[in-house]
């Protein structure tokens, strides 16, 4: 019988409780605090997993990013219909706008950078809802 197992995406950044407390508000989730100030999990419903990780000397992502870099990227999955106020929610939480066209309908996707540099995606599914 395979092991019992369950994942979390871990984001390196210098300020793990406020990049946390982005995340937290963000996807409307808690900030759960461990033993370990340096690793602070972000959780909530529909398996909503995260963690900022403190990496003393951070170099935060850059954009556009060099073509030898591995980075990866959240994309959080918005009603078609909420896109604009999802977007001014991301804003109203510290996100930083970097490629937020309107690109409207079904195929909708708005770039944008959190609090430490990681880049996030908007993407907007049509009929589906957060919930």
């Amino acid at each position: 019988m395979p092991v019992h197992k369950t994942s979390v995406l871990v984001l390196d950044c210098a300020e793990p409780e406020a990049l946390a407390e982005f995340y937290a508000n963000l996807l409307g989730a808690e900030v759960r605090r461990g033993v370990d100030p340096d690793f602070i999990e972000v959780t909530g419903a529909e398996g909503i997993r995260l963690a900022a990780r403190r990496d003393h000397g951070f170099p935060p992502p850059s954009r556009p990013r060099p073509d030898d870099s591995l980075q990866a990227r959240l994309h959080i999955l918005v009603p078609q219909d909420a896109m604009d106020e999802a977007e001014r929610e991301a804003v109203g939480h510290g996100a930083r706008p970097v490629d937020t066209k309107d690109n409207g309908g079904p195929r909708d996707v708005r770039l944008y950078s959190d609090p430490a540099g990681h880049t996030f995606t908007l993407v907007a599914r049509e009929g589906r809802t957060a919930d």
